[in-house]
Parts: structure tokens; sequence; C-alpha cells
């Protein structure tokens, strides 16, 4: 390595310290959690190529996850986290599981854990880290003790807040970035934009869309085609048609299921108003609309009517590749950047 080379490798140590001696990799880069996706082969790539891997539970139960655990750590002895559902059903069990397999990391999604279910994570030795849409929610989660945030914008793929990344950075980077350990996420394609965030505070960076395409991801050929083919501007949000049945919106590449939920949710609605269901029972239907899709796209191939959950950033995956290529990319387009700031290029 040359003396240029060790000295913009140094500054880019210096930026993304903190996230890498939290996560414990050579990389402060974690892998999105993402539902049929990052299971043991994707998230022991992740891990193994420098990064933090993270499993997505989901629905799992508890013996599901166990096993998980167990196939992951058979793959890779270097650390990787485990993300829990808040509204799980199990939720306490599972935290449990995550403590008998002495899981580093436990990731709470999918809600505002409460603070009992935080301290229970603690206990088990993990560090706890939670997603904040707000500023008001990152204090809060702060005095709760977590031990660091994810901030996910609207960019990113599957379930979305409404506030964008870029917006969520320079609202709490600022002000909490010194307290604990924040990592960015949603949109996050390259390795500028990595740099970007670190200087503004950041400890690192989360991606998920990124790793789609991965070698090691168990996807079916035709999700990862479809990513590939992909721009931008093809993954969107659902869209609510009446504000009476509220949507969580999720942001997938359109297909036929995406325009076909839409005819679904004005059929539904208009059984509702027409008293053929109760608007409990109706806004049930619209939620049920798409279980099981995400498993019909990611795993059987179905692309046409299953659920391509994919962030934006979509637009920037053009091959099926090892994750170790995956990160020597984002490193070098790091590097870059700072070589350019330093007028090194």
């Amino acid at each position: 390595m040359t003396a240029m080379g060790a000295s913009l490798n140094g500054r880019l140590d210096r930026l993304w310290q903190r996230g890498r001696a939290f996560l414990g990799t050579d990389y402060a880069i974690m892998g999105g959690a993402m539902s049929w996706v990052s299971e043991r082969h994707l998230v022991a790539a992740i891990s193994n190529a420098g990064g933090f891997g993270v499993i997505a539970c989901g629905s799992m139960e508890p013996t599901r996850l166990a096993e998980e655990i167990s196939a992951t750590q058979a793959l890779t002895t270097r650390p990787f986290g485990v993300n829990l559902i808040t509204m799980h059903p199990q939720l306490d069990a599972l935290i449990d599981v995550c403590g008998q397999a002495r899981v580093s990391h436990i990731v709470l999604a999918g809600g505002l854990p409460n603070a009992a279910a935080i301290k229970r994570a603690k206990d088990t030795g993990a560090k706890v880290v939670c997603f904040a849409p707000a500023l008001i929610l990152a204090k809060k989660l702060v005095r709760s003790g977590v031990d660091a945030l994810v901030i996910e914008g609207a960019e990113a793929g599957g379930h979305i807040g409404p506030v964008s990344t870029s917006v969520l950075a320079q609202e709490i980077l600022p002000v909490m970035a010194t307290e604990l350990p924040i990592f960015v996420a949603g949109g996050i394609g390259r390795g500028e934009a990595i740099v970007s965030y670190l200087e503004m505070g950041a400890a690192g960076v989360q991606l998920g869309t990124r790793f789609v395409c991965a070698d090691e991801c168990v996807a079916h050929a035709n999700f990862k085609q479809a990513f590939i083919k992909a721009a931008a501007r093809d993954a969107i949000p659902t869209t609510q048609v009446d504000p009476a049945f509220p949507v969580i919106p999720v942001r997938a590449l359109v297909n036929q299921g995406t325009k076909r939920f839409i005819a679904f949710q004005h059929e539904v609605i208009r059984r509702c108003r027409a008293g053929e269901l109760e608007q409990k029972d109706a806004q049930l239907e619209i939620e049920h609309y798409w279980a099981g899709a995400l498993k019909r796209a990611v795993i059987d191939g179905d692309v046409d009517t299953g659920s391509v959950m994919a962030g934006q950033s979509v637009g920037l995956v053009n091959k099926v590749q090892p994750c170790a290529e995956i990160f020597a990319e984002l490193l070098d387009q790091a590097l870059g950047a700072l070589a350019a700031r330093t007028g090194l290029s």
C-alpha cells in the first residue's frame, strides 16, 4: 500500500472507528434485516466479508430462530446480530433465545420497544440497537437505555416512515451523535454516501437493498433480476386510497401486485360502506393482502404478483456479485471520495 493509500485508509478508520468498535467489525456497515433474505447464508457472508450481518427473525417462532442462529454460527465466527419485531407475540421468548445463543447484538424493530423489552435484551449481555424515526423518539430510546440507534429514511425498502434519510440525518446526528453510536440507513448504495454520513457524525451505515444481489443471497434469480433491471423510480410506496382505512406504506418495485392492491382496497371499502363488512374486518382484509407475498417473490420467484420490496438505491444494483466484492467496491468509492476531498485523487 502506498503512503497515500495508508493515509486515506487511516482517515476512513478514524471516521468509523466508533461504529467498528461497537460492532466488532472491519467495516461499520450493517446489513439491513430483510425477511426471507437475511438468513444464515447472507448474514454469514456479510460478516465474513468484514461487515455486520443481521438475521431477520420476522415471524419466526423461538425454536426456528434458535436453529437459524446456530446455523449462522456454523458459517461464521465473526459478530452478527438478530433483528426482532417488537410486535411479535413471543418477543420475550425470542430475546431469551438470543441470550442463550450469546448473540452479541439484538436489534429491536417494527415499532417503539418498551423499556422492559430493552432491559430484558440488555440483561442477556447483548448490545441493543433500536430504530429512531424522529429526534424526540431518539431521545426517548436513549433514556430507555439503548446502546445504539439506526435512523432509516423513507428511501429504504419495506415498511417505511415519512421522512427522508438526509433530513433525519440533519435532524438527529448534530444533536445525538456524541451520545451514542448512530447508524444511517435508507437509500445508501455507494461509498461516497457512506463517507458523507460519517463526516456528519454517524458511526456507520446500514445497507439492505445493495446486498440482495449478492451471490450468497438465497433470493430467487427472478427476484435478483428484478433488482438489476429496476431504476430508482420503480421502487415506490404502496398507495392508501382512503385515510379511513390506513395502510402502513411499504416500498417495493411496482408490479401487477401493487396495481391490484389499489383496486383491492377500493373493493373492500365499497363492501364495508355497503354494510357487507365491519370496519375492523375491512381493515384486516387490506392488511392481509400482502400476506405471503414477500416469500412468494423472494423464494418462489413470483415477481409479478409477489411483493418485491426494494429501496430506491435499487437503481445502483447492476449485477450479481460476491459479498466481498460489494464491500471492496464500497471501500474503493469511500476512499476515492476522501482522496477527492484532500486533493489526492
